[in-house]
């Protein structure tokens, strides 16, 4: 009677169980957005695109025949990462410009730098974050979150408006996630200065993405500049680096309990390109998005006050209306 070697059907067995969990991976992380969908002629900004979910977004676009520009705050990494991403797309329009969007210094440099390079930019992305960092804050005394992940984004749109107006139709496509659903904006102390939760305030920070692309949304009524928030979804990047558990042994538990039901980041990244080149979402108005369908936020992401309320306290602490003054002088000089 033939008897079954017991290491090799073990890892027989361990083999077939990698594959059985691979497969589930890639189907449980959804289609690809349409590959016939092309993007020649359009110039894109992507912010954080250095790695996860921006880095596979820029990559799509530049597969597709944009003009793609990586607003990054390290270049060493992103010359890096777009020498990869020309040679694997045969697209050499790809270019790398500083951009810290926890400094409102660095924005205005970077949009002075592009109106002066680029006539146009059809689609703008705020992809750029952080999670549960540390107290701190920015270098204009943000709650680092809110002044990276809302404040800096907020400031890049407004100083780009007026290029998106020219370019129509065009796109914003505001970064969230499910984190919304869980936040609250702290209106008598946005920079949680007196009880400062990282978790809270990366939620506060989700939450505002969203308000403020309602907010955007309703203003470019009409104007064929169509905004859309989109959720990702659970996807494998290291922005979670911050994160307690994520520093510890801990680590080596957690993620390989969740890795089966996380996307890989270029899957996640195909809600971003659904929502910059969809046809079918020209006439977005600050929709929200996830897995590429229309799903509907938080009730308090819906509250019209609070998303005015919002936007104004932001025009506020990040000085818009200084540095809009500040770009229309560089360029007439």
């Amino acid at each position: 009677m033939w008897v079954p070697n017991l290491p090799v059907t073990i890892f027989t067995g361990l083999a077939a169980g990698a594959g059985a969990l691979c497969i589930f991976k890639d189907v449980y992380g959804g289609v690809p957005f349409d590959k016939t969908v092309m993007a020649e002629g359009k110039t894109v900004i992507v912010t954080g695109a250095t790695s996860g979910i921006g880095k596979e977004a820029t990559w799509e676009f530049a597969k597709r025949g944009a003009k793609v520009f990586m607003a990054c705050r390290d270049m060493t990494k992103c010359e890096e990462v777009r020498r990869e991403i020309v040679l694997e797309t045969n697209n050499k329009f790809v270019y790398c410009r500083p951009c810290d969007l926890a400094s409102t210094e660095s924005i205005r440099n970077f949009v002075d730098r592009f109106k002066k390079e680029e006539p146009h930019v059809h689609v703008l992305v705020n992809n750029a974050g952080v999670m549960q960092t540390p107290k701190g804050v920015t270098r204009d005394g943000f709650e680092t979150q809110l002044g990276t992940n809302h404040f800096g984004h907020f400031l890049l749109t407004e100083l780009l408006l007026d290029t998106l107006k020219k370019s129509t139709p065009s796109r914003v496509v505001v970064v969230t996630c499910s984190a919304h659903t869980k936040g609250k904006i702290y209106t008598d102390d946005l920079n949680m200065s007196t009880n400062y939760d990282p978790v809270a305030a990366y939620n506060q920070s989700k939450l505002a993405n969203v308000l403020f692309a309602r907010e955007l949304g309703r203003r470019m009524l009409e104007t064929g500049v169509a905004v859309a928030a989109v959720d990702p979804g659970f996807s494998d990047t290291n922005l979670t680096r911050h994160m307690a558990m994520m520093k510890s042994m801990t680590r080596f538990i957690v993620y390989p309990i969740f890795w089966p039901v996380m996307k890989l980041a270029r899957t996640g990244a195909q809600v971003i390109v659904h929502a910059a080149l969809d046809p079918k979402l020209q006439n977005s108005a600050g929709d929200y998005f996830v897995d590429m369908k229309k799903a509907i936020p938080s009730e308090t992401a819906q509250d019209y006050e609070l998303g005015q309320w919002l936007w104004k306290v932001s025009e506020r602490w990040t000085k818009v209306d200084q540095h809009k003054e500040a770009l229309r002088i560089s360029q007439a000089a």
